[in-house]
């Protein structure tokens, strides 16, 4: 979906509006909306969505960014809910998604940005800030898909049955979602006006999303549920995010210790996907990262809590911007 001001939705969105880029021969579509605040060189505010999402899921949080600088919001080649092309089926993947953020950026001519990455958007983001770090100001990883810790029997695991279970079980998943997926869709378009979803795998308190995010979201379920094809591409980003995340994960970890941005881990503690031992795990390897912790919050603070959200990163960056 795309508007001309996302506030003909919700009066909260005012001053929101679509754009379409060409990135390389592929159409590619953001959300934008101006600074508010009154600094001339205030940076870019870049936020990366999740696995198999879309830009619109930053929409309650875009608002309150823009009080410290101007805020990009792109659909990823490839997102299941965005309304970006996909330029072809590997396009999905984290390293692939890094590699498209270096292309918008210089084409966009944002040479000074902080990057928000969430969940997958975390890892992409991270990658990203590795291969362009002197676009990169700050970083900000929410609830992010990060290097798990593992023991030496763990990793010798997941580096030959994790390998194989994920390069067989990748084209099962599709095949499975060419036969079922509409009626996934129509299961989770239902679900989504219950105040539980047993099937809701993002923790936190799920009244405090907004009515009308939740109906947007409905309605793009609503047109995935005649284009089930289009879900394999959040298969293609889950396996990425297996891969870094447990069985190739040096390309992640290279990034981690070599990032020179400053960078803060925002988590909400009542998050099931993403367990603290892998923000321990890598405090331990950056000790210099600063974290904040959202208690009662799962794996959604820019949706569940979105003032808060922008306003720890707010007094994150007042405080870097002061030393």
């Amino acid at each position: 979906m795309q508007l001309a001001d996302w506030g003909e939705r919700r009066p909260r969105w005012a001053g929101i509006r679509s754009d379409v880029v060409d990135v390389h021969g592929t159409r590619v579509h953001l959300l934008r909306a101006d600074a508010r605040t009154t600094a001339s060189n205030a940076p870019t505010q870049l936020l990366i969505h999740p696995m198999a999402a879309g830009a619109t899921m930053w929409l309650d949080a875009i608002g309150p960014l823009t009080a410290y600088g101007p805020v990009v919001a792109p659909d990823l080649p490839g997102s299941v809910i965005g309304d970006s092309a996909s330029p072809h089926r590997s396009a999905p993947r984290a390293e692939i998604s890094a590699r498209f953020l270096r292309a918008l950026t210089s084409i966009l001519g944002l040479d000074r940005v902080v990057v928000h990455g969430w969940s997958f958007g975390g890892l992409v983001s991270m990658l990203f800030a590795d291969l362009a770090p002197e676009r990169v100001e700050r970083l900000v990883l929410v609830n992010s898909s990060l290097p798990f810790p593992l023991s030496t029997r763990q990793r010798l695991g997941w580096q030959t049955l994790g390998r194989i279970a994920v390069l067989l079980g990748t084209p099962l998943a599709r095949g499975l979602l060419r036969i079922g997926g509409a009626k996934v869709m129509e299961l989770k378009q239902r679900n989504l006006a219950e105040p539980q979803d047993r099937w809701d795998l993002s923790g936190g308190d799920r009244s405090r999303l907004s009515p009308e995010l939740l109906s947007l979201l409905s309605d793009q379920l609503g047109r995935l549920r005649s284009q089930p094809q289009w879900i394999g591409a959040g298969i293609t980003a889950l396996a990425s995010v297996f891969s870094h995340m447990f069985i190739d994960q040096h390309r992640a970890l290279e990034a981690i210790r070599r990032l020179p941005a400053p960078t803060l881990l925002v988590w909400g503690d009542q998050d099931p996907l993403i367990d603290r031992t892998v923000i321990d795990h890598v405090l331990g390897l950056r000790p210099d990262w600063h974290l904040h912790v959202i208690e009662t919050v799962g794996h959604l603070p820019p949706m569940e809590v979105p003032d808060a959200y922008a306003a720890v990163v707010g007094d994150w960056l007042t405080t870097m911007s002061g030393r």
